[in-house]
């Protein structure tokens, strides 16, 4: 893809937004430590069983009410990783919120364009993009459409550090540390799990994980982790955020200034986190790599993304180039899909991309659907942000796709317990 072959829309909307991400720097190194040590293992789906098959979490539902054809139902439970990581999570996010979305009679309609069955309950769990605060507008673009068109029933969760679990120092989708990221992935991985497990109890399926934006990639991190086939539709998401925050138009809302100053001062980045960083994309050997993603980058001399705060400091020094590969490794080691066991049946992925994404770079990255064989791609010919405002039916109709594909493979048995 050429240089011009971005969208000029993702590239304005960003600079105009006043969210700044990472403000208070790279978080705890200890917190880092113990996050990337979870990861590991929920990495491996036989491995992450040991904390998944005992769960017994009760979930209280707290509300119900019946609105445009819909049941909407409100429920909570204690989010697991309070117990696996004590502290991590903010006491604000410690109750994980959901909101489910059913149609009020169960009726199994053939999809019109090729008469395919969806199966008897169908049900998405749909994950919050960056800012997709509360319930509302998943609720409204997505779970109502997807009730009125196919009769499929959705489950809405809140992510820590968002809307009913906000910080309240927080200000609107900022996140204070670097491992906040790190610590929201690992509690909707396992989450994921409650909820999942929930929907099979009630007599839903088939289960389908969906999302956009972030929200496309927490799908995919929580359909890895779950042991039975799953449809999975992450949409204007990728292989992992490192091309997000180091490469995409993202990379200007952070202060690259005071990660570098905090990467230089305090030795234990170094000395104890760096070392149990892995990436699929590079070997980092005492020095900066000079692969085609740093070409790539913003610390690139012909860059298109303009970062003057960061180039203040000198990027062609070897401690600037030192933060931010500590910045790429962090990003590839805890959202890097490689580092992830693929989803068990890869034929019931639909994966929706746009074109001209600015937001979600794929050059120099692994293409998601090589990563995982077998999963199926189509392309919205937009940027991020149109596609978001204009091309919600093409994620729906993934969706259906996806659960039509999982319904005909395993008919027989289409919620699996």
């Amino acid at each position: 893809m050429c240089i011009v072959e971005v969208s000029r829309l993702d590239q304005v909307y960003r600079s105009v937004l006043l969210s700044r991400f990472f403000t208070r720097g790279w978080g705890k190194p200890n917190t880092l430590e113990n996050v990337i040590r979870l990861r590991k293992d929920f990495g491996n789906r036989e491995v992450a069983q040991k904390y998944f098959v005992p769960l017994k979490v009760p979930v209280k539902l707290t509300k119900q009410e019946n609105q445009d054809g819909c049941v909407i139902i409100d429920g909570e439970f204690r989010s697991p990783l309070c117990d696996l990581l004590p502290g991590v999570l903010p006491p604000e996010s410690e109750v994980a919120y959901f909101q489910a979305v059913l149609p009020e009679k169960w009726k199994n309609k053939a999809d019109d364009r090729n008469d395919k069955s969806l199966g008897d309950k169908p049900l998405v769990v749909h994950f919050a993009g960056t800012g997709d605060h509360y319930f509302w507008r998943r609720r409204t673009l997505m779970a109502k459409p997807l009730i009125t068109e196919m009769n499929v029933g959705s489950i809405i969760l809140e992510n820590p550090y968002y809307g009913l679990r906000k910080p309240k120092d927080q200000l609107r989708s900022a996140l204070h540390y670097v491992s906040d990221l790190f610590v929201m992935g690992a509690a909707i991985i396992i989450e994921a799990q409650v909820l999942l497990k929930w929907a099979e109890r009630q007599g839903f399926g088939p289960l389908c994980c969906h999302g956009i934006s972030m929200g496309g990639h927490m799908a995919s991190l929580a359909a890895s982790a779950w042991p039975h086939p799953i449809c999975l539709v992450p949409c204007l998401s990728w292989t992992s955020a490192s091309v997000t925050f180091c490469q995409g138009v993202m990379a200007n809302a952070i202060n690259w200034r005071q990660l570098h100053e905090q990467f230089e001062q305090n030795v234990d980045y170094k000395d104890k986190v760096l070392k149990l960083i892995s990436s699929p994309e590079f070997q980092y050997q005492g020095g900066y790599s000079s692969d085609s993603f740093l070409r790539d980058s913003f610390l690139a001399p012909d860059s298109r993304v303009r970062l003057d705060n960061f180039r203040d400091i000198n990027t062609q020094s070897k401690t600037s180039a030192e933060a931010f590969t500590f910045m790429r490794g962090l990003m590839d080691e805890c959202t890097h899909l490689g580092n992830y066991s693929v989803p068990v049946d890869t034929d019931i992925i639909e994966i929706v991309a746009a074109q001209y994404d600015a937001y979600q770079p794929r050059k120099s990255i692994k293409p998601l659907d090589k990563l995982w064989p077998g999963s199926n791609i189509r392309y919205v010919a937009q940027g991020h942000v149109s596609s978001y405002l204009f091309h919600q039916k093409q994620f729906r109709d993934a969706i259906y796709d996806s659960l039509a594909t999982y319904n005909k493979k395993y008919s027989s048995s289409s919620s699996i317990s």
